[in-house]
């Protein structure tokens, strides 16, 4: 692209100034793992519970940006890439609103969640892992995607037959064969509630 005709215009308002109109810091979870693993699950609850202690919030799925945004992307390691380069970009522009974000996507390589952290600020960037190995996601399969990888429906699919880079240092680790629903939510709120005072 050509940036040589493209100037940043600066605003008069800041992201300081943002957070302090909404009384929150603007930040943003990722959530990582497998598909099945419960990541959607867990963001939906624990938006529903910063929600109700008076926070801003918004929730990019994985899925319903490719509805949109990233509907033109396939799963390539290409298109992946630039899947999470994009919801990355948003995102930066979302916590730059003061907004708290959950953003949960497969995410897979540890080079673009990298990217992300980059983007959105290593301050404001909170690692969610949430574990579960690929059995336990394939017993659980609430998309049915795992029985369509078995038939040979669904090529390249993420710790199958594409690789997933497992967070080396997360920020927050939930191993969800362990974990329920409310438990994890619970633990990634306490998380939330620690960083915004």
């Amino acid at each position: 692209m050509d940036n040589l005709n493209i100037f940043w215009h600066n605003g008069k308002v800041e992201y300081k100034d943002r957070c302090k109109h909404l009384k929150q810091k603007g930040m943003v979870l990722w959530f990582t793992g497998l598909s099945g693993s419960g990541k959607s699950t867990i963001a939906v609850q624990v938006e529903k519970e910063l929600y109700k202690k008076g926070f801003v919030t918004y929730l990019l799925d994985g899925d319903n940006v490719r509805y949109g945004l990233n509907s033109n992307l396939g799963f390539s390691n290409e298109d992946r890439e630039e899947n999470i380069r994009r919801i990355a970009e948003v995102s930066a522009l979302f916590k730059d609103a003061g907004l708290i974000t959950l953003v949960s996507f497969i995410s897979p390589f540890r080079k673009s969640r990298e990217f992300a952290k980059q983007k959105i600020g290593s301050i404001t960037f909170v690692e969610i892992y949430v574990k579960a190995d690929v059995e336990t996601c394939a017993k659980r399969d609430p998309k049915g995607l795992y029985k369509k990888v078995k038939k040979g429906v669904i090529k390249n699919f993420t710790g199958i037959s594409s690789p997933y880079e497992e967070p080396e240092n997360p920020d927050i680790l939930l191993d969800t064969r362990e974990l329920s629903v409310e438990e994890a939510a619970n633990k990634v709120i306490k998380f939330v509630l620690n960083k915004q005072r």
